[in-house]
């Protein structure tokens, strides 16, 4: 038998030697990690997308420059994802960012970082439909309507990465309204409602949403708003259990109702709900967002202030006008005793006329029954 081919053998050798160190390096060799020029990871929104696009976006100096040369930070933080109310429930990026599948990302077609966030903003109604659907029937959806880009959107209040329960803490909510409305805020801080709150931490003292809605906001200007005002105080006025804690009447709504300007609005409200009034409202005496207590000597219905409250409608009250006010409190011996002397006589006498007018009519009937009788029998 023929031996084998030693330099044959040497080659098959050399071949299986270098097969073999090859697959080793292979093996050693670390593995490529996903890199943005891939494209995103096949998994359902809000599946482990997060920490893929803050291997970028977790980078403090990424930016961008918009079309009118505004420079718009792309940093989001891991510890503000950590803290808003999406991230811990599962809701990642691509949740919102449904627009984005792969990179490079699709170019920016808007100008300016308005239009953009007014884009982004419409991924909230994939959720909270019911919040976006009453917020177009608001007067901030009617104002963006007119042309106002500036009308607030769901990401002006709550926040974008950041989203957070809106009412922790609760004042967070006038402060939130107050990035726009700067004057209302500085006011509302410094009235008995927005001192409780904001000083003292006050839970029961209403803040702008209880007056004015959440997302159907209506605009307080008109004649519908105005007439409704009485039962919005009413909320927490006409609430005994909540009054008993402060030292205040409850009897506040039931007495203005029964009053001259009560009476006037109910009126209206009934017959004309839309028809502009002037018979006075709560916050035309108390103020709006200005509200103090009325010991406070600023306060509209202070007694010292108190005519000239009155004369803003009354132009011609004379100085004993308010003499006849006793305030939204019942007439007592204690608070008015005069008052309470003569509406005692009178619902006294009153009383007696009453029953001696009846008194006279029914004896006036038996005469005439009993004279009847007696010439029917002659």
């Amino acid at each position: 038998m023929a031996k084998p081919d030693i330099s044959l053998r040497a080659a098959m050798l050399v071949a299986l030697g270098a097969l073999i160190v090859a697959i080793g390096l292979a093996l050693a060799a670390p593995v490529r990690a996903s890199s943005p020029a891939d494209s995103l990871p096949n998994a359902r929104p809000g599946q482990g997308t997060e920490a893929y696009c803050l291997s970028c976006h977790g980078q403090p100096d990424l930016s961008m420059t918009l079309p009118d040369g505004e420079a718009l930070s792309l940093y989001v933080s891991r510890q503000t994802l950590d803290a808003s109310i999406h991230s811990p429930l599962g809701i990642e990026c691509q949740a919102c960012h449904t627009d984005i599948k792969t990179y490079p990302h699709p170019a920016i077609d808007y100008a300016n970082r308005r239009e953009l966030s007014r884009s982004y903003y419409l991924a909230c109604r994939k959720c909270h439909s019911d919040n976006y659907e009453k917020s177009l029937d608001s007067m901030h959806a009617r104002a963006a309507q007119a042309g106002n880009a500036n009308a607030p959107i769901c990401t002006d209040c709550h926040g974008a990465h950041d989203v957070r329960p809106p009412d922790q803490p609760r004042s967070h909510i006038s402060e939130t309204c107050g990035k726009c409305h700067t004057q209302i805020l500085a006011d509302y801080r410094n009235s008995i409602h927005g001192s409780a709150l904001i000083e003292q931490g006050n839970p029961d003292v209403p803040v702008c949403t209880d007056c004015h809605g959440v997302h159907n906001i209506q605009d307080p200007r008109t004649a519908q708003f105005r007439i409704e005002t009485p039962d919005l105080c009413a909320g927490c006025h006409a609430n005994s259990e909540l009054m008993s804690k402060y030292g205040l009447s409850a009897d506040v709504y039931n007495l203005y109702n029964i009053s001259w300007h009560g009476v006037d609005v109910s009126v209206y409200k009934a017959n004309w709900p839309t028809i502009w009034h002037e018979s006075a409202v709560c916050t035309d005496c108390h103020g709006i967002h200005n509200i103090l207590a009325t010991g406070n000597p600023a306060s509209q219905v202070n007694p010292v202030n108190l005519l000239a409250t009155c004369r803003k409608c009354h132009a011609d009250a004379g100085p004993n006008w308010v003499d006849a006010w006793t305030g939204h409190n019942r007439i007592s011996p204690r608070r008015t005793p005069f008052l309470y002397t003569v509406e005692q006589f009178y619902s006294t006498f009153a009383s007696l006329v009453l029953w001696l007018s009846v008194i006279y009519v029914v004896l006036q009937i038996i005469r005439a029954v009993a004279g009847r009788v007696r010439r029917s029998l002659r």
